[in-house]
């Protein structure tokens, strides 16, 4: 598969990922909504795992890149995203779902709408 086309597919798995964290984000209202049932745990969890998707993900594209196309859109600290994705995998005893919680409702949108832009940006080459 030549280099566009897989980045194109592992944006478009980012896109989905986003959508379905967004999906299951809509009735949480608040970081209680996560710790205070096994159901919210399990909501909290399926989260946790899409974004390691995404922060892995995100890693194969710099090296696909060599570092360049992230950081082509530089109002994403994309850094970060792959950094909750080692303390994700690595520390999953130490997650804070306010930080979880917060990243869901306040940054997810901006990341959405950056990933695809991307994808458009890709389109035209």
């Amino acid at each position: 598969m030549p280099k566009t086309a897989l980045l194109r597919e592992i944006l478009s798995q980012i896109d989905s990922a986003i959508a379905t964290i967004k999906y299951r984000f809509e009735p949480v209202k608040c970081v209680d909504d996560f710790i205070e049932t096994p159901e919210g745990q399990e909501k909290l969890d399926s989260l946790c795992m899409l974004f390691i998707a995404i922060g892995e993900s995100l890693k194969k594209i710099d090296k696909l890149t060599d570092g360049e196309l992230l950081g082509r859109y530089d109002t994403i600290d994309w850094k970060a995203i792959k950094g909750m994705r080692d303390v994700l995998s690595h520390h999953y005893f130490d997650i804070n779902a306010e930080a979880i919680f917060n990243v869901c409702d306040r940054e997810l949108d901006d990341l959405h709408r950056t990933i695809k832009t991307i994808e458009n940006d890709l389109k035209n080459l």
